[in-house]
């Protein structure tokens, strides 16, 4: 049996909270994710630390915690792919992501190589 839309849908949004607790150490308080056309975008939130809040008020503490974020997403991409491309059964062209240190909230863009959205 294929799996829905919304079954993939789920099953990339458990993987990735699952990545962000094992590889992060602490998981999102939500999260969603969408396809469409050859897009998977999953939005995160509440991902960082009290610690990374207090630290991101301040412009240079922002700046640290969104390197130092990007940095570990950077070392973890080859399993994070691999998640969504076995999920997916299609390849990842490209990962985009960004976080705002204002809001906790953390979005991925996997480009892939086909249309996976319907």
């Amino acid at each position: 049996m294929v799996p829905t839309k919304g079954q993939k849908e789920d099953e990339i949004t458990k993987a990735i909270v699952q990545w962000e607790k094992d590889y992060i150490g602490r998981g999102p308080e939500g999260a969603k994710t969408d396809l469409l056309r050859n897009m998977v975008i999953v939005t995160l939130h509440k991902v960082l630390s009290q610690a990374e809040l207090v630290l991101a008020r301040e412009k240079e503490g922002m700046a640290l915690v969104k390197k130092l974020r990007q940095q570990l997403v950077e070392q973890g991409r080859a399993e994070l792919e691999a998640l969504v491309s076995g999920i997916t059964g299609a390849k990842v062209v490209s990962l985009h992501t960004d976080i705002s240190t204002k809001t906790g909230e953390r979005i991925f863009v996997f480009v892939m190589d086909r249309e996976i959205g319907k």
